[in-house]
């Protein structure tokens, strides 16, 4: 874990303190807003740089899991986070938007950390990566299309275009690249390069979300509460799909590693492919951003404690960590 990963949750934290005090500074935010879309995207293509496709189909060899997985990300999730967003923001058609976009994307970077600080089956993780990667690259406007367009009046065929925009170009170049690196320095010089690729996303991210805060910090500030209203609903998430993955492993009489993998993937979220979209899509709705910024410093904490509690439910895996 790199330096940048290890104290991921403090520089957001410090990200948003600093976006805040820009904000404060006149003239900052139009600066400000015309830097976020140039970062995310920087950003993405150093995510996306680090994914192989290349072992796309070997998640298939423990199908148990794999379908599970796919089951509760792709299936249930949606139906779950558009029932929370209905429940906690009948009139805060901004705040479902941000909610559902938030937790309907698995992480395909983190979940791999969690899952190895808990014993868990970093290889099956690993598999599931880019399966998750391509699905929700072609479900995330599915979701809008279905579970937003009434509310925000969305366009489809503009959320389209910025899509491709947003994603798709920085997916292609960071594939173009793989295939050039690999061609002329060998798979062994990228994987010892990975490291640093992942420092310039991490980077790159608290970057664009300190730009965000300071675009939009008189938003954030005309709502100091806005916090607290996300608090009960993501943790309902969490729970909730932790519970559920932990009573389908037993369904399934998974061995211990593999409820880590199956509890992670379920768990984990990718708000940076969804703030970016949200910073394409929704430049007029700042909320939604805001939404997905505040989510990781929510999310990461509760993803520590996760570990933590699969750890020790299974004391025997405890004494032996």
């Amino acid at each position: 874990m790199t330096w940048f990963e290890r104290f991921q949750p403090l520089l957001i934290l410090l990200s948003v303190a600093l976006g805040l005090g820009l904000s404060l500074i006149e003239e900052t935010a139009a600066i400000a807003d015309r830097w976020i879309l140039p970062l995310l995207a920087v950003m993405l293509y150093a995510a996306f740089l680090s994914i192989s496709l290349r072992h796309f189909g070997s998640a298939f060899n423990d199908y148990r899991v794999t379908v599970a997985s796919l089951a509760i990300n792709f299936l249930w999730t949606p139906l779950l986070t558009w029932g929370l967003g209905a429940l906690f923001f009948p009139d805060a058609p901004d705040l479902r938007v941000g909610l559902l976009m938030l937790l309907v994307t698995p992480c395909t970077d983190w979940y791999l950390v969690f899952t190895g600080i808990a014993k868990g089956n970093v290889g099956l993780a690993t598999a599931l990566l880019p399966l998750n990667f391509v699905l929700q690259m072609g479900l995330l406007p599915v979701y809008l299309a279905v579970f937003a367009q009434s509310l925000v009046g969305l366009n489809l065929w503009v959320l389209g275009g910025r899509v491709v925009t947003v994603l798709f170009v920085p997916l292609t170049l960071a594939l173009l690249s793989r295939v050039f690196l690999v061609r002329l320095k060998g798979s062994a010089w990228l994987a010892q390069h990975l490291p640093k690729v992942a420092s310039v996303q991490l980077l790159c991210l608290n970057l664009a979300i300190a730009a965000i805060f300071a675009a939009e910090g008189a938003t954030l500030l005309q709502r100091p509460n806005l916090l607290l209203r996300l608090l009960l609903p993501i943790s309902l998430f969490f729970v909730i799909n932790f519970f559920l993955a932990q009573q389908v492993g037993r369904a399934l009489r998974l061995a211990y590693p593999d409820v880590v993998c199956l509890t992670c993937t379920t768990l984990a979220r990718n708000s940076p492919v969804a703030l970016a979209v949200a910073a394409a899509a929704f430049s007029d709705r700042p909320l939604i951003a805001l939404t997905l910024v505040i989510g990781p410093l929510l999310e990461l904490p509760i993803m520590a404690l996760v570990t933590q509690i699969l750890l020790r439910l299974h004391p025997q895996t405890s004494r032996d960590c």
